[in-house]
């Protein structure tokens, strides 16, 4: 990016503090997209606003358990933490969260959003004060993945008056959880606020033959200054946040017959197996009020992100020890040759059992484990115009969004060969640096958007255009720490994105909506590797009174092509980095939400929630068999998108206490397009019990009870074997607020 745009956005941001206007504050307004759940009701489509209150009902860490009562998203397992989360929104593909836009305080927060899409970062969920799900033509604004829309994560906002609170909890498997905030806002405009956040658990899983937990280490600060002075048309927000985590996380699942005997279990393969990260990000905002009508805003950003996964990949039955040509069997391929008693090669199946148990020994260099190491960065400066004005009777509020960004991933990582001996790894060869990836993968992209919402009467329309112009690049080197230039390549995508919205209001409580707009996800830099279009179409009702609010929207995206990617997390046996092309799909269904108060007796509350999702997703055409779809016919569902799933919460709320109940239903799911045998989940029903008991205005007891019943069910397959949810834990915590 071009060191001139930056330097004009620094020098924009601390231009002239003393114009007149109301202190509106712009520069902290833009970290929200609706700012409320009142306002995400007004919208031409469907959008959905989680805000503290609901929050504070089970103070989730987990954001899968958070995410859930949004419908139309669907979740892939693979740990039952949520600190890599597999989220789909409408049926996108749900690994790594790769094709859904994520944001935090309205900038984009994946390690690498267009080079490497995959979230291998994500923001801890405790630290947020509300979630923001954007879908149908209003996710034309928040690119470049407008498929099935944006998740934009709101942190803690600066204070308006000094204040603080602190937040304890300890609960099963050594598990503890500490959340504390400081901030104030000042009389002649200056605020800030500082945050911090622990959080550890042993984990619930047991490795064989070991004393090593599963569990995490998270650490994450941030501070905020603002400055924002009373008649002033300026303001100004930094944000500095940084975050450091440690888990003992494994690709590594378990056999099928394994699962049922003790689906808890790991096996001593994956003893050595631990991922290290370190992310920190800097956001400079500005803000700038001409008048009541119209302002502008200006934001900077810089998200650094390394990450260190250090893993078993594959096993080599031939006993090489030569980490230079290493050619294995993926963990994967063992899984599925146990489940289906079929030997590979001259390996029979109990003696591939016995490798997973620790009962065979193996050749020496046999089995590889990576140092999956990475760095990433994204950087950008964003500008944003608001203009609201009138013509005759109709009302315009136009939004014009411009952003530039840069992203980049650096791969430098190495195999090194063991073998297992009476159990235990015994490292044989180090191998070389570079010999497990050796390459850059960077992206620079504009993007332009234009956004008009045109009241009239009874009728709101919302016309838009998104235009993208990407350029993608991959480099790789030879082997070793010296980069020596070994091949590139690179794709170049330009993209118009149309889209338009309506709500008509039947009457005060009624209100029809509909859109349709053209989405997109970026493609790879893969040779031949098309972008993903799709065409998607909304139409549903909203209700709203006093005392029941209720939506229903029916949906469909019609993919003129569908993308498959393959990464390590696939678990596909591929090329990291290629890119599949899935032909035509179609994905539709009807999202439901209803909320209201069933009754109140004796000042007790009775607030019901319900979400249910339909999702019928298809391949359009038959696909040859891929190293990722795998063989395809038309009418196969696609992966992880679940037909039925819904929640469904009940509470009772007193004057100083409360309680709730939540149960979540998921159907079960085909983990690649071809479904075949031991490529299906199980369908789960999962609760959750919640209270708090307020001591005085101050001090809240809680306490939770996660997967009340302690159901476990094959929840994913990806990236090698199965894998479970978290097992029944419980937690007890305080809350101090002054």
């Amino acid at each position: 990016m071009k060191k001139s745009i930056a330097s004009a956005a620094v020098a924009l941001a601390f231009c002239n503090l003393n114009a007149y206007a109301e202190p509106l504050q712009k520069a902290v307004e833009t970290v929200t997209i609706y700012a409320n759940q009142t306002q995400a009701e007004g919208v031409t489509g469907a959008a959905q606003y989680i805000g503290e209150a609901d929050l504070e009902k089970f103070a989730y860490a987990d954001i899968q358990r958070i995410i859930r009562q949004v419908p139309g998203v669907s979740i892939q397992i693979e740990d039952g933490y949520g600190l890599r989360p597999n989220i789909s929104i409408r049926g996108v593909a749900t690994e790594r969260s790769g094709r859904i836009t994520l944001l935090e305080d309205n900038v984009l927060i994946a390690p690498a959003p267009y080079s490497a899409p995959s979230a291998y970062y994500f923001p801890t969920a405790a630290r947020m004060s509300a979630f923001e799900v954007v879908k149908g033509p209003a996710a034309i604004t928040q690119g470049p993945y407008t498929i099935g829309g944006a998740l934009n994560m709101i942190s803690t906002p600066i204070p308006d008056a000094q204040s603080g609170q602190i937040t304890a909890e300890v609960g099963e498997d050594a598990t503890y959880r500490i959340h504390g905030t400081f901030g104030d806002k000042q009389e002649n405009g200056f605020g800030y606020l500082l945050e911090a956040h622990q959080w550890q658990s042993d984990g619930f899983q047991h490795i064989d033959r070991s004393d090593k937990d599963t569990g995490l280490d998270v650490t994450d600060y941030t501070l905020k200054l603002a400055y924002a002075p009373k008649g002033s048309a300026h303001s100004v927000e930094l944000k500095l946040q940084f975050a450091d985590q440690q888990s003992n996380q494994s690709y590594l699942g378990l056999t099928d017959a394994d699962f049922r005997k003790d689906p808890n279990r790991r096996y001593g393969l994956s003893e050595l197996d631990n991922i290290e990260t370190d992310h920190s990000q800097m956001i400079l905002r500005y803000g700038f009020e001409v008048n009541k009508d119209l302002s502008f805003t200006a934001v900077v950003y810089n998200n650094q992100h390394e990450r260190n996964w250090f893993k078993t990949e594959a096993i080599d039955f031939s006993g090489s020890d030569n980490a230079e040509s290493f050619a294995g069997t993926s963990w994967s391929s063992v899984i599925s040759a146990v489940n289906s008693g079929t030997a590979i090669s001259d390996v029979s199946v109990a003696q591939l059992q016995g490798i997973l148990e620790g009962t065979v020994d193996t050749p020496e260099g046999s089995i590889q484990l990576r140092s999956n190491a990475r760095e990433y960065f994204s950087r950008g400066i964003q500008f944003g115009m608001q203009w609201k004005t009138q013509v005759g009777d109709t009302k315009h509020n136009v939004e014009v969004g411009v952003r530039f960004h840069e992203d980049e991933e650096d791969r430098l990582q190495r195999n090194s060969n063991y073998q297992q001996l009476n159990g235990s790894l015994v490292l044989n060869d180090l191998g070389i640096l570079g010999n497990a990836g050796n390459r850059v993968q960077e992206a620079q992209a504009m993007a332009v958007h234009i956004y008009d919402r045109i009241e009239l009467g009874d009728w709101t329309f919302t016309p838009g255009v998104r235009f993208e112009d990407i350029d993608q690049k991959r480099t790789r080197y030879t082997d070793g720490a010296q980069r020596v230039f070994r091949d590139d390549r690179e794709n170049k995508t330009n993209v118009v994105l149309p889209g338009i919205g309506a709500l008509y209001k039947i009457s005060e409580t009624t209100t029809l909506v509909a859109g349709v707009h053209k989405g997109f996800t970026a493609p790879s830099n893969s040779p031949g590797a098309k972008e993903e279009e799709a065409v998607n179409y909304e139409f549903g009702f909203r209700y709203a009174n006093n005392g029941l609010n209720a939506e229903v929207i029916y949906f469909l995206s019609d993919y003129k092509n569908i993308i498959g990617e393959c990464t390590s997390s696939s678990g596909s046996n591929c090329e990291i980095g290629d890119a599949f092309n899935g032909d035509a799909a179609t994905v539709q269904g009807v999202e439901f939400v209803l909320q209201t108060q069933l009754a109140e007796f004796n000042g007790i509350a009775v607030p019901l929630n319900i979400t249910y999702t339909f999702i019928d997703s298809e391949f359009d055409t038959d696909i040859a068999d891929t190293e990722f779809f795998g063989d395809v016919s038309a009418g196969d569902p696609i992966p992880y998108i679940a037909e039925n799933q819904g929640q469904i919460s009940i509470g009772l709320e007193g004057n100083n206490w409360n309680a709730y109940l939540n149960g979540v239903y998921l159907d079960e799911v085909c983990s690649r397009g071809s479904c075949a045998e031991f490529e299906k989940t199980d369908s789960n029903f999962t609760i959750d019990l919640s209270g708090s008991y307020s001591v005085n205005d101050a001090l809240r007891l809680i306490a939770r009870v996660e997967n009340l019943t302690d159901e476990q069910d094959i929840l994913g397959r990806q990236p090698y074997g199965a894998r479970p949810n978290k097992s029944r834990t419980f937690s007890v915590g305080a809350q101090y607020r002054f």
